[in-house]
C-alpha cells in the first residue's frame, strides 16, 4: 500500500461506518440490541481507523491539501460542505464516545436521547466524507494532487 491508496482506504472506512450506522439504526428499530450493538460498536472502530489513517496520510503528504479542480457554485457548495464536514466531524467524537459509553453501561434512556443528536451527524460526516473523495479524487481532480 502506498501514500496514494489512502484517501481511497479512508472513503472506503467512512462508507462502511455509514452502512454500520444504518444497520445499526435498523437493528435497533427491530428491537435487536445486541445486533444493534455489534453494528456501532463496528462503525466505531471504523471511524477510528478513518482517523488514525487520515492522519497519517497528512503526515506522509506533509500537510498538503489536495485542492478541487472546480470554480463557482460547485467550488462554493464543496467548501460549505467540507467547512460542516470538518466541524462535525470534530462535534461527533465526543458524541458517539459518550453514546457508546452510555449504551454499553446500560443508561439507555440517556444513551437514546444523545444517539438521536449522534446518529445524524455521524451519518452526515460518513456520507459527506465519501462525496468529498469522489469529489476529489475522481469527479473534479486538481493537475496539483497530494
Amino acid at each position: 500500500m502506498s501514500v496514494s491508496d489512502l484517501p481511497t482506504l479512508n472513503a472506503s472506512l467512512n462508507a462502511t461506518a455509514g452502512v454500520l450506522l444504518i444497520c445499526g439504526l435498523v437493528c435497533i428499530r427491530k428491537g435487536l440490541r445486541e445486533a444493534h450493538r455489534r453494528c456501532m460498536l463496528s462503525a466505531f472502530v471504523c471511524s477510528c481507523v478513518f482517523l488514525v489513517t487520515y492522519v497519517l496520510h497528512k503526515i506522509l503528504v506533509r500537510g498538503i491539501h489536495t485542492r478541487l479542480g472546480a470554480e463557482g457554485a460547485l467550488l462554493l457548495f464543496y467548501r460549505v460542505m467540507l467547512f460542516t464536514h470538518v466541524v462535525l466531524a470534530i462535534a461527533v467524537v465526543p458524541l458517539a464516545w459518550v453514546s457508546i459509553r452510555r449504551g454499553l453501561g446500560g443508561d439507555f434512556e440517556r444513551h437514546r436521547r444523545i444517539a438521536r443528536i449522534t446518529w445524524p451527524i455521524w451519518m452526515y460526516v460518513s456520507v459527506t466524507g465519501v462525496l468529498i473523495y469522489f469529489m476529489l479524487y475522481h469527479w473534479y481532480p486538481s493537475a496539483h494532487r497530494a
